[in-house]
């Protein structure tokens, strides 16, 4: 069997209604594994749902509000009855909002805190609590949190988004240490994606241009190519099957890393 082969795994991917999650929620069910489809669009997760699940993995949709603690709870356990266990994590919902740093709003850096940094810390707490020895599911797992190039480069324009970004790094190292140390059996890992033309990608190199910080949107997304030594902006592939490798048993002796996935960007 391959190290790669996710069957009988259970994953829950947030943000999974549309773009990186959806993308990676496909990787992993065309992997084997059953796909819970976590997010705050309800129409949207569900036909992804369906969708991911016409390739005859079981899936299913739970509403998801990924700064909600109690809402955490109830999807962990929701995930772990559809699917019938629970082992795979991938913290995957999160927002960009583009500034200058001369122009921050308050409350858009609180958003973001909330969504990018809290979002993913109660999802590795209830992934935790649910995969470890005496939990909901207790066989232990993979916890896998989406970080960003932008944790790794000055990029203009995004400095909060960058700042919320280096944070899932820190807390993710802090979580596999603490995994590790107390025998839990769950492996927290992130990856740091370059820029994909998602709806999220796109609409961050048109903010560049509406900040007056390149001439156009294309300009930007020339200049992020140029920066990149493979040439080209990633895709949502490459980021699903990063996903895929870390949850596998292929990476069985890989914690606490942040995984470049961004074409040498970020080196």
């Amino acid at each position: 069997m391959s190290v790669f082969d996710l069957e009988g795994r259970k994953a829950l991917v947030t943000g999974g209604a549309k773009g990186l999650g959806a993308g990676m929620a496909e990787a992993l069910a065309k992997a084997g594994a059953s796909v819970m489809i976590g997010d705050v669009l309800e129409d949207e997760g569900r036909a992804t749902a369906e969708a991911v699940g016409s390739g005859g993995v079981k899936t299913g949709f739970v509403k998801l509000d990924v700064t909600d603690d109690a809402n955490w709870a109830e999807a962990v356990a929701a995930t772990a009855e559809t699917l019938g266990g629970f082992d795979i994590l991938v913290n995957n919902a999160g927002i960009e909002i583009s500034s200058l740093v001369v122009d921050l709003d308050p409350g858009d850096i609180r958003r973001m805190c909330e969504v990018n940094i809290l979002g993913t810390a109660l999802g590795t707490k209830h992934g935790l609590r649910s995969m470890r020895p005496g939990g909901v599911a207790g066989t232990g797992g993979s916890v896998i949190n989406i970080s960003s190039v932008a944790a790794t480069i000055p990029f203009p324009g995004i400095s909060g988004y960058s700042a919320t970004k280096s944070a899932v790094d820190r807390f993710t190292r802090v979580a596999a240490a603490e995994s590790g140390k107390l025998g839990y059996g769950v492996r927290v890992n992130c990856i740091y994606p370059g820029l994909v033309a998602t709806e999220m990608g796109l609409g961050l190199a048109a903010d560049m241009e509406k900040l007056g910080l390149w001439p156009s949107a294309e300009a930007a997304v020339g200049d992020v190519i140029g920066l990149t030594p493979l040439g080209r902006l990633g895709e949502v592939n490459d980021m699903a099957d990063a996903v895929v490798f870390l949850s596998s048993d292929a990476a069985r002796f890989i914690t606490g890393i942040g995984l470049p996935v961004d074409g040498g960007m970020g080196m």
